[in-house]
């Protein structure tokens, strides 16, 4: 009988990497216990934005947490795309890994940054604040209800890429919800200053993901 050569692909690393993530989950909910609770209820409950977005406090012990665990979950399930769509055998993948974090990283803080430029040059700050608390907000819990998913892909022996086609479906469908939510919510606000916003929106919300795609199908 021909002997079949066989793949072991080592989830150490990942293992890791989601261990650390709940360590972070663990601890924001021990340090921020009420937050946290207002948070993981977001869906059922308008109390953490009724409250929350009054503080504006981008660089705050919670929100830098919950940041973290974002990049770390989405950065989790593009590798798990990665190793399913384009090389199921990876050589490396603590270095393919840390390129996945550091660029998606990168790219999350850099686009934050020059969201809060524009919104100062536009002179739309206050409306700013309020859009990127809301959507920050909601982007973070998408990314912890994600983390699950990932992590049966990660366990599964062999995952199917209808269910990956499903899960990336629902995630757009979900982000769609949620910037019509946002947008429904700050109708009044945004109708007075409508030219400037869909500048803003336009510039931050399209083009830079329009960009990331023109870049990866190039390689």
């Amino acid at each position: 009988m021909e002997a079949l050569e066989r793949y072991s692909i080592s989830n150490d690393l990942l293992t890791v990497i989601i261990i650390l993530v709940l360590l972070l989950l663990v601890i924001a909910k021990n340090l921020f216990q009420h937050r946290f609770e207002d948070f993981i209820s977001l869906f059922s409950s308008g109390k953490y934005m009724l409250i929350k977005s009054k503080e504006h406090k981008a660089v705050y012990g919670f929100n830098i947490l919950m940041l973290i665990v974002h990049i770390l979950s989405v950065s989790l399930f593009i590798f798990v795309l990665y190793r399913i769509f384009v090389s199921p055998v990876i050589e490396d993948t603590a270095i393919l890994l840390l390129r996945i974090v550091t660029a998606y990283g990168f790219f999350v803080l850099l686009k934050v940054t020059v969201e809060k430029i524009i919104a100062n040059i536009f002179d739309i700050d206050e409306i700013a604040e309020h859009y990127l608390f809301q959507k920050h907000t909601y982007r973070n819990f998408i990314s912890l209800l994600l983390l699950p998913v990932t992590i049966f892909l990660i366990y599964s022996p062999a995952p199917k890429r209808g269910i990956i086609y499903g899960v990336v479906i629902l995630l757009l469908i979900a982000l769609v919800f949620v910037l019509f939510k946002i947008f429904k919510k700050n109708q009044g606000l945004i109708s007075r200053n409508w030219f400037y916003f869909i500048l803003y929106l336009c510039a931050l919300e399209i083009t830079p993901y329009v960009i990331l795609y023109k870049l990866i199908t190039a390689q």
